[in-house]
């Protein structure tokens, strides 16, 4: 037995200096928990060999390739660019990966990043308003063996070079990983490569801490968990190649399961209550505004593989239907102030442009070319409006100037009185496809539904394309075109709003894009509530104070549309 003992040995301290000789490492690690709530933070510890680098990849189970998606627009536009930045349908990613590291440097470089305006002033990153930095990955050419095996669950170029689209595109973090990293109100790039922020001090990496003793190889690493984390996301942890452990991000609060966010429906009733009043009282941008909600507020995002905006357009349609019902009953039954063969002429027009040529201008027209050429249109109906309230204009509109006398009059008596004003009421004279004549608190105006038909055609276009109701071009069209009096063009505006929503929902629906339910209920209870509450806030308010905050709202809309980002 014993002549055997010696080789024994000496076989044993071969294999152990072969082992460390190939630069395997002996790696433990621990994770704090086994279940945190979405935001929580993640703390991992453990040990590896001295003098190396930490490589921590955390990488959720759940993987999405292009030809997961059921979007239609999605199916075309993730084919188009993965040949442009070849990876294939067939790649897979993780919905959620990160990777904490002691050498960012390996994987990526820090570089200017340009943005903000128009096209034309941001044309490849290159120019903009404003300017930040952004950790751009390197190709998979360009990583070294070391930072190949440490990926983990991405092992192969299409992989990476999928990764790199869907953390750097746009079209990529608002369809794939939805998790911006933003500068003020504008999303840069994705979280992906992740420092220990006391050292770098790089907004991205806000909430992330890694310590690590080199001579010993102890480590401690944390980070914060995604927000909006999907609920029960199950994520593998690997320690420089070696997969150490697993956990579980469960739910941290309502979660709108096509909205892809944490928020309780309440917040969105109040949101959309405050946006339907203004909606009611302008009949213009409530569509805007209820977008701007979902995208500052709520973060609608939409489920892996959908487009955040084919969530967020068919959810935003609750508001422009429901909010103009809401006031419609004391617009076109008490008040009477409803002029029917335009208003009626208005939403066939609409409804024709939403359900039908609508779908084509979403297809054929890129839609960042196409609100810069709707931002100049609103920004020529801003200065129109505000134009409309110079002396010169009045003088030359009789009618609406007569008009706004006798309604000031009638808020002079009512408060001399103690009692609330009553508004005129729409008496028909004439009523023809091309001329149709009305009195409104004894003046006259004439105007031709079958122009306002066309009119409308383009309307619904505008209308299905960004998921709005169209007022904000509706009642600008009508006080400057058809020279109407506010108080007469915002209960044509609510029709041709329905029409439009109605039209351009059936369009969502017919192409496989839904709204998020709960999103959706909340805002037509919202909606509906703020419609009645906007009807009877109108005739507070003079004509030229209304139409003083349709011009403010539409300069508000072009900045937005020119993504001149003035709060950053």
């Amino acid at each position: 037995m014993k002549k055997y003992l010696f080789p024994v040995i000496m076989l044993s301290l071969v294999f152990v200096f072969a082992v460390v000789g190939l630069g395997v490492c002996s790696t433990a690690a621990t994770i704090s928990a086994t279940d945190y709530k979405a935001g929580d933070t993640v703390v991992i510890e453990g040990t590896i060999d001295p003098g190396q680098d930490l490589y921590i990849a955390v990488s959720s189970q759940k993987t999405f390739a292009p030809k997961n998606t059921k979007g239609v627009h999605e199916t075309k536009q993730l084919a188009k660019d993965a040949k442009d930045k070849e990876f294939t349908t067939e790649t897979s990613i993780p919905d959620l990966y990160y990777m904490l590291t002691t050498n960012p440097e390996k994987f990526g470089k820090i570089n200017k990043k340009k943005f903000g305006g128009p096209s034309f002033f941001t044309q490849k990153g290159k120019r903009g308003l404003y300017e930040s930095t952004m950790f751009t990955l390197l190709n998979f050419n360009a990583l070294d063996a070391e930072a190949k095996a440490s990926l983990a669950t991405i092992k192969t170029e299409q992989e990476w070079n999928f990764y790199k689209y869907a953390h750097e595109s746009s079209y990529g973090i608002n369809t794939i990983v939805k998790e911006g990293t933003n500068v003020g109100n504008v999303t840069i790039f994705a979280r992906s490569v992740l420092g220990d922020y006391n050292t770098g001090k790089n907004y991205w990496d806000k909430g992330t801490s890694i310590v690590l003793d080199k001579t010993t190889g102890k480590f401690k690493a944390s980070f914060k968990s995604f927000r909006h984390t999907p609920p029960d996301t199950k994520f593998d942890v690997y320690v420089n190649g070696e997969k150490t452990g697993n956990y579980n991000v469960k739910a941290n609060g309502f979660w709108l399961e096509l909205g892809g966010r944490y928020m309780h429906p309440i917040w969105i009733i109040i949101g959309a209550i405050l946006v339907g009043t203004y909606f009611s009282m302008i009949g213009a941008a409530g569509g805007m505004l209820m977008a701007a909600f979902q995208v500052m507020v709520v973060q609608t995002a939409g489920p892996i593989g959908i487009n955040a905006a084919n969530v967020l357009r068919p959810s935003n349609m609750a508001l422009t239907l429901f909010s103009p019902l809401g006031s419609f009953y004391r617009y076109a039954i008490k008040e009477r102030r409803v002029a029917w063969p335009v208003g009626i002429s208005f939403g066939v027009g609409i409804f024709v442009g939403s359900i039908w040529l609508g779908k084509y201008a979403t297809k054929y027209l890129p839609m960042q070319s196409y609100k810069e050429w709707l931002a100049i249109l609103v920004v020529i109906m801003g200065i129109r409006t505000l134009y409309e309230l110079t002396p010169k204009v009045m003088e030359k509109r009789k009618s609406i100037k007569m008009m706004v006398k006798k309604f000031n009059e009638a808020v002079a008596k009512a408060k001399a009185e103690g009692t609330s004003v009553e508004m005129g009421r729409i008496e028909p004279v004439k009523t023809g496809v091309t001329n149709y004549r009305f009195k409104f608190w004894g003046e006259t105006f004439n105007i031709n539904p079958l122009l306002f038909g066309l009119l409308g055609v383009g309307i619904g276009v505008v209308s299905r394309s960004f998921g709005i109701g169209g007022g904000f071009l509706l009642v600008p069209a009508m006080t400057t075109l058809g020279a109407l009096p506010m108080y007469v063009a915002v209960p044509i505006s609510l029709i041709g709003t329905c029409f439009s929503s109605i039209g351009s929902f059936i369009g969502y629906l017919l192409n496989d894009y839904y709204p998020d339910m709960w999103l959706m209920i909340s805002i037509i209870i919202g909606g509906f509530v703020g419609g009645m509450l906007g009807s009877r806030a109108q005739k507070l308010f003079s004509e030229k104070t209304l139409k003083i905050v349709l011009a403010i709202t539409l300069f508000f809309l072009f900045f937005r549309f020119f993504k001149i980002e003035i709060w950053i």
